[in-house]
């Protein structure tokens, strides 16, 4: 990503957000003309994939222990780890992008 003051920043920081989301945000003239917009859906839809993980993590193995095999009751539990640690990655990420946008700027510290 270009620093925020490049020229570059918004139309790029643009493409990355709906790369983010669901391909139907391509759709949304208004999600796609105005990146604050964008910012700000991208950053709720993370945080209820995050709640949605957590949900399913938290229920699985009440609900699926008589379902699924053992190993694979536990494969999926490591994978939705897995999804929720780049979920809260991408969450911080989306955030510092729609702060940018918003003209949020930080100064290097020593």
């Amino acid at each position: 990503m270009p620093d925020p003051d490049d020229p570059e920043f918004a139309e790029r920081a643009v493409g990355w957000l709906l790369d983010a989301g669901p391909g139907d945000w391509r759709l949304t003239p208004a999600l796609r003309e105005q990146p604050v917009l964008l910012a700000f859906r991208a950053r709720a839809d993370v945080r209820a994939r995050i709640e949605g993980a957590r949900t399913a993590y938290a229920s699985a193995r009440a609900e699926l222990a008589d379902s699924v095999a053992p190993a694979d009751l536990a494969a999926f539990l490591a994978a939705l780890e897995a999804e929720g640690a780049r979920l809260l990655a991408l969450e911080r990420e989306v955030g510092l992008v729609e702060e940018a946008l918003r003209g949020r700027r930080w100064r290097p510290r020593l």
